[in-house]
């Protein structure tokens, strides 16, 4: 009877661990999706498309992965206000987007830029780098460069609220932005 009871414990015990560990990870993971189906999901229910642009070699982009879009608070928003597009700025495979065909000139060559991320960086190759689309799929910006966290939400919070329709400077709206993560 002890031993039934002691195997019931452990395997409640495993199964409450296993729960609790899926929805930790759920909770700092980005739904990244393809520019392709970003542009689909528009039509269907307008939304601001956010573009994270990044390198397979790019230590700065990895780090930006860690810390960045792995912190709960800036997965949720992101996922929340946005469709996440992850895009591999050197990837082989064509892009197709608002009609148009974009491919890798060179693809296989090391360091060959897509064309789809030389429009969006508008040739300033630098990673990471994030742009942001609105509900319209009209290119508003990119941005270069990594940034932790506390950082990065208030660039979130500037083009997901249309701060910068009325207010351009970003940096200007960083210096004044109170936010909630630390």
């Amino acid at each position: 009877m002890i031993q039934k009871t002691m195997l019931l414990f452990v395997v409640a015990l495993f199964f409450v661990v296993n729960v609790n560990a899926g929805q930790d990870e759920e909770k700092g993971q980005i739904n990244w999706i393809s520019i392709e189906e970003a542009e689909k999901l528009v039509a269907q229910n307008p939304k601001k498309i956010f573009v994270d642009i990044y390198t397979d070699w790019c230590g700065w982009c990895k780090r930006m992965d860690a810390n960045t879009f792995s912190h709960p608070d800036i997965a949720q928003y992101i996922n929340e206000n946005f469709y996440p597009v992850k895009l591999n700025a050197e990837q082989d495979d064509p892009i197709t987007f608002r009609g148009q065909e974009y491919i890798n000139e060179n693809p296989g060559e090391r360091r060959s830029s897509h064309n789809f991320a030389r429009a969006v960086l508008q040739g300033r190759m630098s990673y990471p780098s994030v742009a942001f689309f609105d509900e319209e799929l009209n290119l508003i910006t990119a941005i270069p460069g990594y940034r932790e966290p506390r950082d990065f939400e208030p660039i979130l919070v500037f083009f997901k609220e249309d701060v910068y329709l009325n207010q351009p400077d970003l940096d200007e709206y960083i210096k004044d932005f109170d936010g909630t993560i630390e």
